[in-house]
């Protein structure tokens, strides 16, 4: 069985409440500056991203800790 998923594309629906950031498949913190940020509720949908290379990540996994 596979775990939670971590990276959603638009369309996706949230797996729970929280902040989530647009990010670059290949560049996960560096490499955008300034990533738009969106609160999303558990069963939202997420938005398009600005292209096809980026996805949303939940803020909590992006921060380093």
């Amino acid at each position: 069985m596979m775990g939670e998923q971590t990276e959603f594309r638009g369309g996706d629906k949230a797996p729970n409440n929280g902040i989530y950031m647009e990010v670059g498949v290949r560049d996960h913190i560096m490499g955008i500056e300034n990533p738009r940020q969106i609160k999303m509720e558990k069963g939202d949908t997420f938005p398009e991203t600005q292209n096809d290379d980026r996805v949303w990540l939940n803020k909590r996994r992006v921060q380093p800790k």
